[in-house]
């Protein structure tokens, strides 16, 4: 979304100050805040506001602050986002022993015997690829990374 310009911004206050006094009031505010799904207090909006009416200048900086609040919150989200998915790259190849990008039924079961999760080798081999088959969504008996996140995150155990 594009940052709206200053003659957007002036058409948008002279539709919301319906009774065409030169403010927005607070209540014009809630019923924007409302129309774009966003909730807000009364009493949140007056702090932030920080009077009971906006004359255009003040509209512009509330604006100017709700955009920037906007994005710290997503560059917040992506940042966290990227993080968790370093997080499953560093465990990918955890199991991924040769590094070829896919995890094979006999690579989990090599993993996961050696971090003492499983002591039956037999049993764990025919496991390990029940496990693997369930995510492998392209059935080709291998995990690549984003069939990995899907068993990471139990998506697909949810779902069926």
């Amino acid at each position: 979304m594009y940052p709206l310009t200053t003659y957007h911004l002036h058409q948008i206050f002279v539709e919301l100050d319906r009774n065409k006094d030169g403010l927005v009031s607070v209540e014009e505010l809630m019923s924007l805040l409302d129309k774009l799904g966003l909730q807000a207090k009364r009493a949140e909006l007056e702090l932030l506001v920080g009077d009971k009416a906006l004359n255009f200048f003040e509209f512009l900086f509330f604006y100017q602050t709700l955009n920037r609040i906007i994005v710290q919150e997503n560059t917040g989200e992506i940042k966290e986002h990227r993080a968790e998915e370093e997080d499953l790259r560093k465990a990918f190849g955890v199991f991924d022993l040769n590094g070829d990008g896919f995890i094979s039924g006999e690579e989990l079961r090599i993993a996961l015997g050696r971090l003492g999760l499983w002591d039956d080798e037999k049993r764990c081999g025919n496991d390990c690829m029940q496990m693997i088959g369930v995510y492998d969504t392209n059935s080709d008996g291998l995990l690549d990374f984003e069939e990995f996140k899907e068993m990471m995150s139990g998506d697909s155990l949810e779902s069926s």
